[in-house]
C-alpha cells in the first residue's frame, strides 16, 4: 500500500474519533458545505490546514453532498526550504495542490506598525482573489477547536469582550464568497497526535520574521495566544471539561442576563427596557 493510503486510513481508523467524526460534526452542525459548493482549500503548509485537506479529500470521495473543491497554496515569498517541504509533503500526501505566488512578506518587510496584522489581511484577501479566478464561492481555512477558545479567552481578558472566532462567514469585501472552518471541532492535540503517528513534518511558521520561532504570527498578538494555550492547558488538567464549556459559553447566550451588547452597529443596555 501506497504511504499516503496508510495516512488517509489512519484519519477514518486510528483518528476516526479525535478527527474525522469531529470534522464530520462541525461540517453538519455548521452546514459548512452544501451541494454544488466549490471550495478552495487554503494549505498553508502546517499541520492543521494539511489535515483538513485530507479530511475534504475524503468527504469529497465518499460524502453524501457532491461538491467540488480546489487545493489551492499561496507563497507569500518563502524561502527555499519551507516552500519545498510544502511541495514534498502535498506530493507524498497525494494533494494536488495549485500555487500561486504573492508578494506579500517584501511589502510588509519594512512595516513597523503591526506588520503581522497586515500579512494576514493581505494574505485573506489573495485567498479570496484566487479562489474567485479558480470558480470557487467558499475559502476554507484550517483554524482548529483551539483557535477558537483561544479567541474566546483573548476577547475576554485582553479586548475586555464576549466574541468568538466564527464557523463560517460572508465576505464583506468579496461579494459571493464565504469563508468555513471545517476543522472547527477538531483539537489541536489530536491533530498533532496525527502527525506524529504518520511520521509527518510540517512547517511550523512560514513568516520571514520569525521562521525560527514556533509561534506564528498571524495578527491577533502571538505572545498572548501562546499564554491561552497554556491557560487552556492549566484548566484541562483541572478539569477535562472545561475546554467545552467555554466552548459552549457562547453557544447559549442568555440575553436576560447580559448587560449589554451590540449588533450591527447598534448598542442595547439592560437599562433600555428595564422599567418595562
Amino acid at each position: 500500500m501506497e504511504r499516503y493510503r496508510e495516512i488517509e486510513r489512519s484519519i477514518i481508523t486510528t483518528y476516526r474519533k479525535s478527527v474525522w467524526k469531529r470534522f464530520i460534526s462541525g461540517i453538519n452542525r455548521y452546514k459548512l458545505i452544501n451541494e454544488g459548493d466549490k471550495i478552495a482549500v487554503c494549505i498553508s503548509g502546517g499541520k492543521d490546514s494539511m489535515l483538513m485537506a485530507k479530511c475534504v479529500q475524503e468527504l469529497h470521495r465518499h460524502g453524501v453532498v457532491p461538491f467540488e473543491a480546489e487545493y489551492i497554496v499561496m507563497d507569500p515569498g518563502y524561502n527555499p526550504e519551507n516552500r519545498r517541504l510544502i511541495l514534498n509533503n502535498a506530493e507524498l500526501l497525494n494533494i494536488p495542490i495549485r500555487m500561486f505566488e504573492t508578494p506579500i512578506f517584501d511589502s510588509v518587510v519594512n512595516v513597523s506598525d503591526h506588520p503581522c496584522y497586515l500579512c494576514a489581511r493581505m494574505r485573506r484577501g489573495y485567498l479570496y482573489k484566487e479562489a474567485q479566478r479558480l470558480g470557487c464561492n467558499k475559502i476554507a481555512l484550517g483554524h482548529h477547536f483551539d483557535d477558537v477558545i483561544e479567541t474566546i479567552l483573548m476577547g475576554m481578558l485582553y479586548g475586555a469582550q464576549i466574541q468568538t472566532m466564527m464557523p463560517k462567514l460572508h465576505s464583506t469585501n468579496h461579494p459571493g464568497m464565504e469563508l468555513i472552518r471545517p476543522m472547527y471541532m477538531v483539537k489541536e492535540q489530536d491533530i498533532i497526535n496525527w502527525s506524529e503517528h504518520n511520521d509527518l513534518r510540517f512547517i511550523r511558521c512560514a513568516c520571514r520574521f520569525t521562521e525560527n520561532n514556533a509561534a506564528c504570527g498571524d495578527g491577533i498578538g502571538e505572545s498572548k495566544r501562546l499564554e491561552m494555550k497554556e491557560l487552556i492547558k492549566t484548566f484541562r488538567r483541572t478539569n477535562p471539561y472545561i475546554d467545552m464549556n467555554i466552548f459552549n459559553s457562547v453557544q447559549d447566550v442568555n440575553l436576560s442576563t447580559i448587560i449589554g451588547y451590540h449588533k450591527n452597529g447598534i448598542k442595547y443596555n439592560f437599562l433600555d427596557d428595564y422599567e418595562e
